[in-house]
């Protein structure tokens, strides 16, 4: 397998409780899974449930840092609407951001210390990179477990990686092996309906075009 030169950026933000850390760890795991070399960092401002999280994830031939820079970032994962314009700034102009449009207000905005903005998302687009929003929890609450959001956005954002989307499925599968297979079998179910969502293939008069597999 060739590796492709380019150091991949992604960087995923939410509020803590989301399964940021998680989605970034499953994410590195499989970048290393290819031979990538991967550097990680993770930052949680009141690291409690609530405060806001970010991780940075770099991976390529060689990286030596892994603090992704202003305008570098290929790939914004929001878990929380707000969270993604704040950090939109960080895409490369061809990036593109993968956005829940969960609006959640962390401690800094409910202590009055920040306002929470009024359209997000459009904020985002306002960047002009191109931008993917859908309702990530939605999909999660029809699925029966509002935790299985990360695992949504990972199907998102799976067809715009330098590897298969299956090589990040069955990372996301071999997390839940040691659990109920009912459990690794729900995962899957996110993973594909959030491959759909990230295609903008949510709407149902869309639904022909999709393959078998994610009907």
């Amino acid at each position: 397998m060739r590796l492709s030169p380019h150091t991949t950026n992604i960087l995923v933000v939410g509020i803590g409780g989301q399964g940021v850390m998680t989605a970034s760890e499953i994410l590195s795991q499989a970048a290393i899974s290819q031979g990538y070399d991967v550097k990680k960092t993770e930052v949680a401002g009141m690291s409690q449930r609530g405060g806001v999280v970010s991780s940075h994830v770099r991976f390529g031939e060689k990286v030596r840092s892994p603090q992704i820079v202003p305008g570098e970032a290929d790939i914004l994962v929001g878990f929380e609407a707000a969270e993604a314009m704040r950090w939109s700034h960080y895409l490369r102009p061809s990036g593109i951001a993968m956005v829940n449009v969960l609006k959640l207000e962390p401690p800094v905005v409910s202590l009055g210390l920040f306002a929470y903005p009024e359209a997000p998302v459009a904020a985002v687009r306002e960047q002009g990179v191109e931008v993917r929003d859908f309702d990530a929890g939605e999909i999660a609450r029809e699925l029966g477990d509002l935790r299985l959001v990360n695992t949504v956005m990972l199907g998102a954002i799976s067809e715009h990686l330098p590897f298969a989307a299956e090589t990040l499925k069955q990372c996301v599968m071999r997390r839940f092996a040691a659990k109920k297979p009912e459990v690794a079998a729900l995962n899957a179910k996110a993973f594909d309906l959030g491959q759909r969502a990230g295609k903008g293939l949510d709407n149902p008069t869309n639904c022909q075009a999709l393959p078998d597999h994610l009907l």
